[in-house]
């Protein structure tokens, strides 16, 4: 169980001990994810497979990959269904076990009605 404390660094955020919750760091505050469930999975498979098949040998594209950001000057970890980076950004040579560390150029989160 994780703590609540709000205004976390991002070297903070990074220190968490990795769990079975997945967090975002937003404001400040580690913020749990919500698990998906069957309709929202298949639509992010869905999705996953044409971006893979229009991405190929031009980039990358993640599933619940971070991606460290700022946002109004503040570190910002999103971590959105899929991330799509190109190899211009983020060369196919990259291999570190760490969140997004540029700009993708697209993130899809998938808004599940219950939480509308």
């Amino acid at each position: 169980m994780l703590t609540k404390k709000t205004n976390l660094t991002l070297e903070e955020f990074w220190a968490l001990t990795e769990g079975e919750t997945a967090y975002e760091l937003v404001d400040g505050q580690a913020t749990p994810k919500v698990s998906p469930k069957y309709f929202h999975s298949s639509l992010q498979r869905a999705f996953d497979i044409l971006i893979s098949a229009w991405c190929k040998g031009k980039g990358r594209i993640r599933p619940e990959w971070a991606v460290s950001l700022e946002r109004n000057g503040v570190p910002w970890v999103p971590v959105p269904d899929l991330t799509y980076i190109s190899y211009e950004r983020l060369p196919r040579s990259w291999r570190c076990n760490e969140a997004c560390p540029d700009k993708p150029e697209l993130i899809i989160e998938i808004i599940s009605l219950g939480r509308l």
